[in-house]
């Protein structure tokens, strides 16, 4: 198996991207083809003193910044290490991809790179966030702002079976992202969608609310992509607000500087809890081949677990199942 890697894609590459890659080759015995260029790429880890053969390199002379168009860079810079990565997955040549790069852009690429699996329309943007009682999956942060109702049923069918393979619960309970839990509340597409969604056998409970997201009301949200992504980057500023202000009171005086040395234990603890990087990547559900997105800030934990997060999607055949569940819905309609 092999996992092709983006090592131009995030803020801090290809450095860091470098850092992971050699992170997860010794962890988990990953293959990994690093795409972009070349010498760069060849420098850091001749410094790394990594001559291994888990590792091999593709050049792209190419790079698709983070504020470029997606639909336009995809086809403009058909070198970059976007492109040339999805294609070597399309081509048989590895297994899956990962990108911490521009989000719009690796959506484009899979997409069109890689079509979609049979019976979906959309692909959706899958995160795991952490909960008091575990985690949970909101899916779609991002890639389609403005499904259909049958769309937003794939992402729970996709999820459905994400959570089951990959995150390993038996029987997963489904929310909708909506504005209060009443079944009439909404606007057209939620009411749709909690039709379609209560007719499938899916473990849904209903509506849930934005104060669920943190809550581990349910397994998985089921949310539009703008609404998907105004929660997470809203989530994330609250968390980073949140920290900043701890440690301010904290400072502010030598009392607080002293309980701090008994709390960072627990600090630690917490923060581990909370940290994106580990979850790793995010999977993009729909495209026929596996495709994992990184946050921009991904640093070295982030790439290895996302790495990780490729190699189980592979390995446990998530596609199969998806597929397998779109089928069953068919043939019970």
């Amino acid at each position: 198996m092999k996992i092709v890697v983006d090592a131009m894609g995030g803020d801090y590459a290809p450095k860091v991207v470098i850092e992971g890659t050699l992170a997860a080759v010794k962890e988990y015995n990953a293959e990994v083809i690093l795409v972009g260029d070349q010498d760069k790429i060849s420098l850091l880890l001749k410094k790394a003193k990594y001559f291994g053969s888990n590792i091999t390199v593709v050049h792209a002379p190419e790079v698709i910044e983070m504020g470029e168009s997606a639909a336009t860079s995809i086809r403009r810079k058909r070198n970059s290490s976007i492109v040339i990565g999805v294609n070597l997955v399309k081509e048989g040549k590895a297994d899956a991809f990962f990108s911490a790069g521009n989000t719009g852009a690796v959506v484009c690429a899979g997409t069109l790179g890689l079509g979609l699996l049979p019976g979906i329309e959309r692909p959706g943007i899958a995160i795991i966030i952490p909960t008091p009682k575990g985690i949970t999956l909101i899916i779609d942060v991002g890639a389609n702002i403005d499904p259909k109702p049958m769309q937003l049923l794939q992402y729970g069918i996709m999820a459905d079976a994400y959570s089951r393979y990959i995150l390993q619960k038996t029987n997963p309970s489904l929310g909708l992202l909506n504005i209060g839990e009443e079944e009439a509340k909404g606007t057209g597409l939620m009411k749709e969608t909690y039709e379609l969604l209560e007719k499938r056998k899916l473990n849904f409970i209903g509506n849930v609310e934005g104060k669920d997201l943190f809550t581990g009301k349910c397994d998985i949200i089921v949310c539009d992509g703008f609404v998907g992504n105004v929660a997470l980057k809203v989530s994330e500023s609250a968390a980073e607000a949140m920290q900043t202000f701890l440690k301010r009171h904290l400072l502010s005086n030598t009392l607080g500087k002293i309980g701090l040395i008994f709390m960072l234990p627990a600090l630690k603890r917490f923060k581990k809890e909370l940290d994106y990087a580990e979850y790793g990547g995010a999977p993009l559900l729909g495209v026929n081949g596996v495709v994992i997105i990184g946050h921009g800030r991904s640093n070295k934990k982030a790439i290895k677990n996302a790495i990780r997060v490729a190699k189980e999607e592979v390995e446990r055949k998530v596609n199969e199942k998806i597929l397998e569940s779109i089928k069953e819905g068919k043939s019970n309609q």
